[in-house]
Order: structure tokens, then C-alpha cells, then sequence
């Protein structure tokens, strides 16, 4: 057994030898992987010029704000004054095309569109008696300032209806979005033109149910607005759960996962029993499968004794499996219990790691916004393109007219013999250097994306590992821990390890763009009905969500190596692997308790924050007083979810701090065992009840003498 031992052991490298120099995280250390260091600056580099680029030649004006015929901008320039674009015949939008299409499209349409300073606010139609008069008595003098601009004051109503310089009706609309919808409230007009049965008030109700943009967006913003600072009281009392949680883990570690092990082992059991008396009755009622046979209606095999037996089975197994573990693996379990409240009291020496996720939000959100940003200004760095469109190109007058050719907003084709034609909105042009190489400067970008948030991920664990391996490798604690462990790790990784986290950072990056063009190509592949195909595609998938776990996690101990050697990317990750895999069996019991405890601590935060948010904002506790009543609110699950949400996201924020800190604090352990053996001159820098559960002693226990030099 000791060769096959050795054997083992050599086979995943030789044990840490003992450094009489070593004295926790290295502070005489150089610079790793320069050169990935060289190509991430020079990659950064590149993503400043593509945002420069991006900020000269894009205009975000083009989807911020709405465009009139002519093509300028609401709200800006000459149009200041006039935020809000008018659509002559808002049906147009109705009746020529689906509502979803032309929403995506920014809501063009094809009609006549004018900025006006207000939206109208009565319903008017031009009557025939006006039909003669000029554009000035019947629109200007009754300051209905609806008409294109330059239309003259002399001209006939007719003249401009014809050439659809002037509506020729006007309906009560309210400001969404910058345009002017209509009322749905309102009783409109008879007017001539809506045909097919389809009614103006029908048009109207599908055009805004279809938008849903109005109610719904002032509706959301009035709840907000009333309840903004009880969903900050929320958020105080998730971060106050999450920070009482990771504290108290010191007393009642041990309590805590026995019953959370308990409680899964009666899960177990109360499914075992469940299934058994599904089974019990199918089987006296004699449902089988074979009375079944094969079908490919899923709920269907619910009526069946073998599908419960199947489970019974399955669940047994389990339930046997995890009694094992517990009989064989208690020492290890004793040692995650321990490692737990190790981690707790590591965290409670250095509060200071628990808001350093703050700065880890702040850089992501930069990084978020900055893509977005330069995303959003390519995409609008193209001119707007314009073409002649008519409604009805059979119509007499239209033969001869180059229908989607391109033409001038600014000289609409007033004197066409082709009714309803006009010069109409169609995209952003593709010509020009910036415009051909948009598709390449996206890219780009979405590589930037990835890799700057994996690379302010990364330097937050490799920080966060060096706080807390100086807390672990100071023999006297808290004597022999550094002022400023957490600060004093931030500058220390800036400045010699940029290159190794953009170096794992990158390997992480290129897994999770393959996945994403996976998606992509599966997402087009949805309709092909090949099984073949799909089931290639869906282990093509499942490999690469498992390579991207595994350097993940692989990643994440060699980030605890740098932090605490200063050796390079590769070196660190062998290293890593190597310490993991000689004990493998350690890994999985601390990495499932772990998981286990943090899980059921997000649960305890979220779900309490919940169920406060839900009883309170559902006006379910009363007596509270006035000062501590619910608001009134149109949408009461609104400021409950957003609650909900900012409570995981705190929770996972304090969480990952501490899961770090158990990562980092296990590897130390694990190199402790191995640098020392209790010895005057070799001292465990574990604690004593880390050696209680060992059966191993100090010849100078930590805190009582000093080390021997």
C-alpha cells in the first residue's frame, strides 16, 4: 500500500518542500508573463482607438431621438423647441405593416412625420367647406402648427393634402417615446380612407396594446419613485443577513451543516417514501408499461409503476451513497467545518474584504458601459439612407416612378403625378471605411467585453487570495498580519501579475465566445428537424460549458498560487492542479460542504428578503403606522423582484468574498501539511482546532511563543 501511495504521489508531483525563508505571500517578486501582458495593453490599446473611432464617425442621436421627414432630429438643433414627432396618418403604421417590425424599426413609418412643441390635444378633421381656403387661414391662424415646415401660407388645403404637406385630420395624443400616440380613451372621428373593416378605434388600441410603451413605462416609473427607498431599506437588511451570516459562521458552522446534511438526507427520504407508495398503488392497480408501450407524451409514464420504481432506485442509491460519505469521509467533513469557521474568522480580522466586491461592480460597469457605448455609436455610424416609396405602386401615375431609389428628404416629390409618393426612411448606409469594417470592429468589441470583465474578475480573486494567504501564513494572528493586507495585494498584483490574469483571462474568453457562436449557430439551426444535427450540436455545448467549469475553476487556484508566490500563469495552474489532485478526496468534501452552505445561506437572504418585501409591499403587515405604511402602487411585485434581484446580487457579492477566502485558506492548509510537521523548528501555522482534528500538535503552538527563527 505505501508504493502504491508513493506512486500516487509522484504521479500528480512531489510534495512542497520545506522553505525556511517562506513566510507567507512573496514580497520579493517580478513581473509574469510580460508578454501577454505587452499584447493585453496593446489590445487595450486598440479598444480605446475602436472607441474613438466609434465616438467620431457614430451619431446615438439616430436611435435617442426621433427624425422628421426631412431627417432632422426632434428636440435638437432648430427643432428644440419641438421634442415630439407627429404622424400625419398614424394608421399607416397600422395597416401597411406588422406593429412589431416597424417597432423595430424604430417606429417608421410610411407617412409624412413633423416635430411639433405639443401633441395635439382635440380631435379635428378638415372639412370640405375648408377644402379652399389656404393653408395659413385653416392650420397657422388656429395654431395648429402641424404642417411640414416650408409649406406656404397661400396655398390651398387641398393643394396639401394632395401632396400630404398637411394632415388632414388630427387626433388627441399624448407624448411615449418622443411621438405622439393617440388617446384610447377618446372617441375619434369618422374618417375616410380606413378600410377593411378596421376601425379607427381598433387601430389605436392595437397600436398602443402592441407598444404597451406609455402606461406602462409612467406606471413603473411612479412605483419606483414611490417605493425607491424601501427597496434601499431591502437591500440594507440583505446586506445585513449576508454580513451576519458569514460572522456567526464561527459558532454555529458545525451545527449549522450537520442540519443542513440532515435536511438533505430526510429530502431523500421523504422522496424514497413518496415513490414507494406511487408504486405501491400503480402496481395493485396493475398499470405497467408494457400496457402503455412507447409514447412521446412525457407525463404519460407518470401512470406508471416502473417509472416510480426507476426512481425509487435511483433515490435509494443516493441515500445510500451519501450515509457512506458521511460514515468514511466524517474526518474530512470535520476538517471543512473547520476550514469554514477558519474562513469566518479570517473575514472577521479583515472586514475590509467584504466591500472590496464594490470596487469589482464599479470596474464592470465601466467595462459594461464602455462596450455599450462604443457598440451603440457603431452601430449608428452610417448616414441615414432615404428612397421613394408610394402606398400603392399600381396605381395611375405610378408606372414610370423608380420606386426604393434613393432621394433627398429635404425635396419631397411634391409635383409627382403618383399619389401618396414620398421620400421615406430605409437604414444607415454600409459604404465608407468605418461602415465596411463594422462588422469586424463589433467583434472586436465583444472580444474587448469578455475579456476585460474575465480580467477584473480575475485580479479580484487574486487580491481577495492575497489578503487572506497573509492571514493564513501569519504564525501569530492578528500580530503578524499586515496594516493594509487587502490594499497592499491590490497594488502587488497590478503591478507584476496584469499579465498572468490576462493570460488566464484569455483562455476563459476564447471558451465563452466559442459558446456564445455555438448559441448563435444552434439558435439559426432551430427549425432544421435533424436529430442527428441536434444531438451533435448539443454535445458539441455540453463539452464546452465543461471546459469553461474547469478553467474556471482551475483559474481560480492558480490565481490563489500567484497571489501567494508571484510565479506565472502556467506554473501557478500546474501548481495548483498538482496540490489539488495529491488530495482529491479533501477537494470534493470541501468543495460540496462549501457549496452546500453558501447555497443555503443565499437562500436565507433572498428568500427573507423576499418574503419581508412580498408581506410588506402587498400591504399584508398592518399596524405599523404612518410613517411605515406600504405605498400605494400599480404593479406591488415590481419593487418586490427588483428587492429580490439586489438581494442575490448582494448575497453573491459577500458570498464570493467568502467562498474565496475558503478557497484560498484550503490551499494554504493543504501546503501546510506538507511544508511542516509540527516540529520547533517546522511549526503548523493551522489552528488548533485544525490540528485537534488532525491528532497533530505544536511544539510552539501559534500565539503562545514566539517561532524560532
Amino acid at each position: 500500500m505505501g508504493g502504491k501511495r508513493d506512486e500516487d504521489d509522484e504521479a500528480y508531483g512531489k510534495p512542497v518542500k520545506y522553505d525556511p525563508s517562506f513566510r507567507g505571500p512573496i514580497k520579493n517578486r517580478s513581473c509574469t508573463d510580460v508578454i501577454c501582458c505587452v499584447l493585453f495593453l496593446l489590445f487595450i490599446l486598440g479598444y480605446i482607438v475602436v472607441g474613438i473611432v466609434a465616438w467620431v464617425y457614430g451619431d446615438p442621436r439616430q436611435v435617442l431621438y426621433p427624425r422628421n421627414s426631412t431627417g432632422a432630429y426632434c428636440g435638437m438643433g432648430e427643432n428644440k423647441d419641438k421634442p415630439y414627432l407627429l404622424y400625419f396618418n398614424i394608421f399607416s403604421c397600422i395597416l401597411s405593416s406588422n406593429i412589431i417590425s416597424v417597432a423595430e424599426n424604430g417606429l417608421q413609418c410610411p407617412t409624412p412625420q413633423v416635430c411639433v412643441s405639443s401633441c395635439p390635444e382635440a380631435p379635428w378633421t378638415v372639412e370640405k367647406s375648408q377644402l379652399s381656403q389656404t393653408v395659413g387661414e385653416v392650420f397657422y391662424t388656429e395654431n395648429r402648427n402641424f404642417c411640414l415646415p416650408g409649406v406656404p401660407w397661400n396655398m390651398t388645403v387641398i393643394t396639401s393634402l394632395q401632396q400630404e404637406l398637411c394632415p388632414s385630420f388630427l387626433l388627441p395624443s399624448a407624448p411615449a417615446l418622443g411621438r405622439c400616440f393617440p388617446w384610447t380613451n377618446v372617441t375619434p372621428p369618422v374618417l375616410p380612407g380606413i378600410t377593411n373593416g378596421t376601425t379607427i378605434e381598433q387601430g389605436i388600441s392595437g397600436l398602443i396594446d402592441s407598444l404597451n410603451a406609455r402606461d406602462i413605462s409612467v406606471k413603473i416609473f411612479e412605483d419606483f419613485a414611490q417605493s425607491w427607498y424601501w427597496i434601499l431599506v431591502a437591500l440594507g437588511v440583505a446586506l445585513v443577513l449576508s454580513l451576519l451570516f458569514i460572522l456567526l459562521l464561527r459558532l454555529v458552522a458545525g451545527p449549522l451543516v450537520l442540519v443542513l446534511i440532515l435536511g438533505v438526507l430526510g429530502v431523500l427520504a421523504y422522496a424514497i417514501y413518496y415513490c414507494w407508495e406511487e408504486y405501491r398503488v400503480l402496481r395493485d392497480k396493475g398499470a405497467s408499461i408494457s400496457q402503455l408501450g412507447f409514447t412521446t407524451n412525457l407525463s404519460a409514464y407518470r401512470s406508471v409503476q416502473e417509472t416510480w420504481l426507476a426512481a425509487l432506485i435511483v433515490l435509494a442509491v443516493l441515500e445510500a451513497i451519501l450515509l457512506l460519505v458521511l460514515i468514511f469521509l466524517r474526518q474530512r467533513i470535520r476538517i471543512a467545518i473547520a476550514l469554514l469557521k477558519e474562513a469566518s474568522k479570517a473575514v472577521g480580522h479583515m472586514m475590509s474584504t467584504m466591500f472590496y466586491p464594490l470596487v469589482t461592480f464599479v470596474l464592470l460597469l465601466i467595462c459594461i458601459a464602455y462596450w455599450a457605448m462604443t457598440a451603440l455609436y457603431l452601430a449608428t455610424s452610417g448616414q441615414p439612407q432615404y428612397v421613394l416609396w408610394a402606398s400603392n405602386v399600381s396605381s395611375p401615375g405610378c408606372e414610370n416612378v423608380p420606386i426604393n431609389t434613393s432621394c433627398n428628404p429635404m425635396a419631397q416629390p411634391v409635383n409627382s403625378s403618383c399619389p401618396g409618393l414620398m421620400c421615406v426612411f430605409q437604414g444607415y448606409s454600409s459604404t465608407g471605411l468605418v461602415q465596411r469594417s463594422l462588422f469586424n470592429l463589433q467583434i472586436y468589441g465583444v472580444l474587448g467585453l469578455f475579456w476585460t470583465l474575465n480580467w477584473v474578475l480575475a485580479l479580484g480573486q487574486c487580491v481577495l487570495a492575497g489578503a487572506f494567504a497573509s492571514f493564513y501564513w501569519a504564525f501569530h494572528k492578528p500580530q503578524d498580519i499586515p496594516t493594509f493586507p487587502l490594499f497592499s495585494a491590490f497594488i502587488r498584483t497590478l503591478r507584476y501579475h496584469t499579465g498572468s490574469l490576462a493570460f488566464g483571462a484569455l483562455i476563459l474568453t476564447l471558451v465563452q465566445i466559442a459558446r456564445v457562436i455555438l448559441e448563435y449557430i444552434d439558435h439559426k439551426l432551430r427549425g432544421v428537424q435533424n436529430p442527428v444535427a441536434r444531438c451533435i450540436m448539443c454535445c458539441f455545448k455540453c463539452c464546452l460549458w465543461c471546459l469553461e467549469k474547469f478553467i474556471k475553476f482551475l483559474n481560480r487556484n492558480a490565481y490563489i498560487m500567484i497571489a501567494i508566490y508571484g510565479k506565472n500563469f502556467c506554473v501557478s495552474a500546474k501548481n495548483a492542479f498538482m496540490l489539488l489532485m495529491r488530495n482529491i478526496v479533501r477537494v470534493v468534501v470541501l468543495d460540496k460542504v462549501t457549496d452546500l452552505l453558501l447555497f443555503f445561506g443565499k437562500l436565507l437572504v433572498v428568500g427573507g428578503v423576499g418574503v419581508l418585501s412580498f408581506f410588506f409591499f402587498s400591504g399584508r403587515i398592518q399596524g405599523l403606522g404612518k410613517d411605515f405604511e406600504s405605498p400605494h402602487l400599480n404593479y406591488y411585485w415590481l419593487p418586490i423582484m427588483t428587492s429580490i434581484l439586489g438581494a442575490y446580487v448582494i448575497a453573491s457579492g459577500f458570498f464570493s468574498v467568502f467562498g474565496m477566502c475558503v478557497d484560498t485558506l484550503f490551499l494554504c492548509f493543504l501546503e501546510d501539511l506538507e511544508r511542516n510537521d509540527g516540529s520547533l523548528d517546522r511549526p503548523y501555522y493551522m489552528s488548533k482546532s485544525l490540528l485537534k482534528i488532525l491528532g497533530k500538535k505544536n511544539e510552539v503552538p501559534p500565539g503562545n511563543k514566539k517561532r524560532k527563527k
